[in-house]
């Protein structure tokens, strides 16, 4: 690709991922098959126009998702099944997500915040922070919630690998400050036999009983759910994890909850914290981009292994070290109390 293709496939970005998202939306992935299956039966099946479902199909095999044959009939590709509701990793939220109508329009503030030097689109744009927004518009809620799920079975896959070779033997009980449904708990009780486990969460996030995966893997009577407010207090523990909490949040706010940690923490302690760790900048990475999103949804940010070794300084803890995966895509900043 030359120079200014590149420039203008970039400045198009934006057609490709509603393109998508439409597809999402429309449910053409969960009709698609790997058999060639004729724009009009999936037409039919989802209740769309045939002539414009034709073209969406055709751009959304343009682009890797779908293959066209010669008689206007599409099977599913290995990207598509990835947004599929049923595929283990699926990214079906986050499309639902990141290119919604809510996402999608607290970016416009993005020059005017540059410019002001106030961050949160969502302040700008909804008048209310992303989390006081999320209890009063329950279909937000849902979509927040599902790609927080898609999101987890591929980052809970990054963390079992950067651990692999951490030594648990030492550690009785492991609390999630977060961690959503207990994905990412469970599959650490499931490999350390000799855990207890704690999710930290809102009320409304573990209410409904049937998304909670503690049950889903057997794991029921070694993880208990606690509703509380990590601002407030957490529940006290031999050592903690937060997947991608910090990065939503200001330093001040970041302090808060890390002090918590350290005061409900024995002497000792431990905690890791996962997040997308920005690397020097001979490096590209999806941290510095994922930065940018932050800076439109919250009060927070990216950080570098230096900031969070600060951010542990200030709260009363240490850094230890960061364990990575192979692909750098994801760090656990591990610190202890000093």
């Amino acid at each position: 690709m030359s120079g200014y293709e590149q420039v203008v496939d970039t400045i198009l970005g934006r057609w490709k991922s509603q393109i998508l998202y439409a597809g999402v939306k429309l449910g053409v992935f969960e009709s698609a098959d790997k058999a060639p299956k004729h724009t009009s039966e999936i037409a039919r099946e989802l209740g769309l126009d045939a002539s414009l479902s034709y073209r969406l199909l055709r751009a959304l095999a343009s682009m890797g998702f779908l293959d066209e044959n010669n008689d206007k009939g599409f099977s599913i590709t290995p990207q598509g099944d990835l947004l599929r509701k049923d595929h283990p990793q699926t990214l079906r939220g986050v499309v639902l997500l990141e290119e919604g109508p809510e996402h999608y329009a607290i970016w416009k503030h993005l020059s005017a915040m540059v410019r002001d030097g106030r961050q949160d689109g969502f302040v700008r744009e909804f008048g209310l922070r992303i989390f006081d927004y999320l209890p009063q518009n329950p279909s937000y809620a849902d979509v927040f919630n599902y790609a927080m799920s898609s999101y987890s079975a591929t980052h809970t896959k990054l963390v079992l690998e950067a651990l692999k070779g951490y030594d648990f033997t030492k550690i009785q009980t492991l609390c999630d400050i977060g961690g959503g449904h207990g994905h990412l708990l469970c599959n650490l009780l499931a490999e350390h036999p000799q855990l207890q486990g704690t999710v930290l969460e809102l009320e409304g996030t573990i209410k409904d009983k049937e998304l909670l995966w503690a049950e889903k893997m057997g794991l029921a009577p070694r993880c208990r759910y606690q509703a509380g407010d990590m601002f407030r207090e957490v529940p006290r523990s031999d050592t903690y994890i937060m997947k991608m909490i910090l990065h939503d949040w200001s330093d001040e706010e970041c302090v808060r909850i890390l002090s918590n940690i350290q005061k409900a923490s024995p002497p000792g302690g431990r905690i890791f914290v996962v997040e997308h760790v920005v690397p020097g900048p001979e490096t590209p990475h999806f941290a510095k981009l994922f930065d940018i999103h932050m800076m439109c949804a919250l009060t927070g940010r990216e950080r570098t292994e230096k900031e969070y070794a600060g951010l542990l300084e200030k709260a009363g803890l240490a850094f230890v070290r960061t364990h990575y995966p192979q692909s750098k895509s994801i760090g656990v900043i591990e610190g202890v109390k000093r």
